[in-house]
């Protein structure tokens, strides 16, 4: 009898424990919008706030996918607004991680902004693909000094100051934000982004356009916004412009890598393509992390996340930074 009893009573226990079971996860680990999603108990749950630089924006939206598939419980928000906005959100506490796209300044490091390199890509100049002479500037290129005549000291005001056959005007497009690109380009010929000539356009997506719709502009784009992740050949409208780094006035065969994401991609990757504008990119926090959530994410960028970085356009940074980056978040 009391084995009988016993028996009823493991069995009426089990009953309960399944029923509880069910019932927690038919309500409060059940993952809205996604019926075959649930949280477990111990699982990831939080918000992260991010904004900053368009060059990393299509690759962090990438890595919030993936990681909201391992971490449901987990919302990321994410803007796009220029490394300056990036930088400036995350100092003053808006956001979580700032995307910037250029080195962190003296001061910036001296306020609290620890950064974790993340990926690498580059700043390439661009011309409409309707421009008129397209054939001579990808067979001729333009030299770091013609470039610099453009954009820097604005001494060259038609295309044939820079060795084209035209008297056709150049118009010079620039960025009118706090951009990572802008500083970078500039850096290539020791300047900063308030030494950048031409007409200020906001963002990438908009530089881009401007550029598309004037048959004689110039002006300069991340990579990401230059090539299509699909197809690998420039899109949008604009082509890059080879840069003649032996000055000898021709695109020799080892310069000519612009024709495809991968074929750029790789050379900057072997450094063949110069350094600045290729450069690395950043997450910057407000001091050392201290969310879970926040740390667990960026350790997923640097580890499992880095398997993405290809595909979307980028360059997987040397284990050796990985490392340095990954050791901060100990």
């Amino acid at each position: 009898m009391k084995k009988t009893l016993f028996a009823a009573g493991f069995l009426a226990l089990g009953w309960i424990a399944l029923t509880s079971s069910d019932s927690r996860k038919d309500a409060a680990f059940h993952v809205p919008g996604n019926p075959n999603a649930y949280i477990a108990p111990n699982d990831l749950q939080g918000n992260i706030s991010i904004s900053g630089a368009f060059a990393l924006y299509p690759i962090t939206v990438k890595w919030a996918e993936e990681f909201k598939k391992l971490h449901p419980g987990v919302k990321i928000d994410i803007s796009a607004g220029g490394a300056g906005k990036g930088i400036t959100d995350v100092l003053s506490s808006v956001t979580d991680i700032g995307l910037v796209s250029r080195d962190l300044a003296p001061d910036e490091i001296k306020k609290g902004a620890t950064y974790f390199s993340v990926a690498r890509d580059a700043v390439v100049p661009v011309v409409s693909a309707s421009n008129p002479f397209l054939k001579d500037i990808l067979a001729k290129g333009i030299k770091k000094s013609d470039f610099n005549d453009i954009f820097i000291t604005g001494e060259a005001k038609s295309w044939n100051q820079v060795g084209f056959k035209s008297g056709a005007p150049i118009h010079v497009y620039t960025r009118s934000d706090a951009a990572g690109a802008a500083e970078t380009w500039a850096k290539y010929f020791g300047k900063k982004q308030e030494d950048l000539q031409g007409v200020g356009v906001y963002g990438d997506p908009g530089l881009a356009l401007a550029v598309k719709k004037d048959p004689v502009g110039i002006g300069f784009n991340n990579i990401v916004y230059v090539y299509d992740a699909n197809t690998k050949q420039p899109t949008n409208g604009v082509i890059p412009v080879p840069i003649d780094l032996n000055n000898n006035g021709k695109i020799d065969a080892n310069e000519n890598f612009y024709g495809s994401i991968d074929q750029m991609t790789n050379a900057i990757a072997n450094g063949v393509y110069p350094a600045p504008p290729a450069r690395d990119l950043y997450f910057v926090t407000k001091g050392l992390p201290k969310s879970d959530v926040v740390k667990a994410f960026i350790k997923f960028v640097l580890t499992d996340g880095q398997q993405y970085i290809k595909d979307a356009g980028y360059i997987n940074l040397s284990k050796t930074k990985l490392d340095a980056s990954l050791t901060k978040l100990k």
